[in-house]
């Protein structure tokens, strides 16, 4: 499937009708070949809901649910709080429904007990587990394992996609993924039928890529890659939008180079 509306796009740069037509133009250039899911990004329940239901009914087929920042800042968020959020974009939207955990630190933990109660939920299919952290990694696959309505796990961890999947993640929910994306869904199958060794071989080559555009500081992940889309012809310029700044001349020819040795472009 394709997520737009996301971290990666810069959807919190993005106002509303920006991403309604984001949406209305990618569901005409997908023409139903692959699901197509929206980030809902907002900082209310009641906002959350509205635009969720606008979404679909400009052409998403399911979301992703961002965190509402501030509110969900802090540990620990009341359970109710988590829950009845969720709850409410399920019930205006009615469509397959991807919770998102946050990296450790920066937003919610959603706990085991949280994940219990957010799997009652109908239109919750999946966990975007993005914690970048192996131990959390496991547990989310532990608890999802036990549900009574089982969910899947979609690594969010761009620096370790191949070694989630060996853990037990399903798949991939990655703004990695914008760039080397038929090598990506290669490992992917290669993990599933047990070509672990083929696997292993394409992620040698993509995982440095991946973790110098995820190294600190995370947040300009964003123009790093959008400097190898603009390296590999994709995107004629990597701008982002402020208050997100650019990358400096030293990070743009390690990114070349690292694009050249790696094969993501021509030497």
């Amino acid at each position: 499937g394709i997520v737009m509306n996301v971290d990666a796009s810069e959807v919190i740069a993005l106002d509303d009708d920006e991403q309604l037509r984001i949406i209305r133009v990618c569901r005409a250039v997908v023409d139903g070949r692959v699901p197509l899911f929206s980030g809902v990004v907002a900082g209310s329940t009641r906002a959350a809901a509205s635009k969720a239901a606008r979404l679909r009914d400009a052409g998403a087929q399911g979301l992703t649910v961002f965190p509402p920042f501030p509110t969900f800042s802090g540990a620990p968020v009341p359970s109710e709080m988590i829950v009845r959020f969720h709850r409410a974009i399920a019930q205006a939207a009615d469509l397959p429904m991807v919770c998102f955990q946050f990296p450790k630190g920066w937003g919610p933990d959603y706990t085991p007990e949280i994940l219990r109660a957010m799997a009652e939920i109908p239109q919750l299919v999946a966990i975007k587990e993005a914690s970048f952290d192996v131990g959390q990694t496991l547990q989310t696959i532990e608890v999802a394992r036990g549900l009574k309505h089982p969910i899947g796990v979609l690594t969010g961890s761009d620096t370790f996609i191949f070694e989630a999947m060996l853990m037990g993640c399903h798949g991939a929910l990655i703004g990695f993924a914008g760039t080397a994306t038929r090598e990506l869904v290669a490992m992917h199958h290669a993990v599933h039928v047990g070509e672990l060794a083929a696997a292993r071989a394409i992620w040698d080559q993509l995982g440095p890529i991946a973790r110098y555009c995820w190294r600190l500081p995370i947040r300009d992940f964003r123009p790093r890659m959008k400097e190898v889309l603009r390296l590999q012809g994709l995107f004629p310029s990597a701008a982002c939008r402020e208050p997100q700044l650019g990358i400096e001349a030293d990070e743009r020819r390690a990114i070349a180079q690292l694009c050249r040795a790696q094969g993501l472009i021509a030497h």
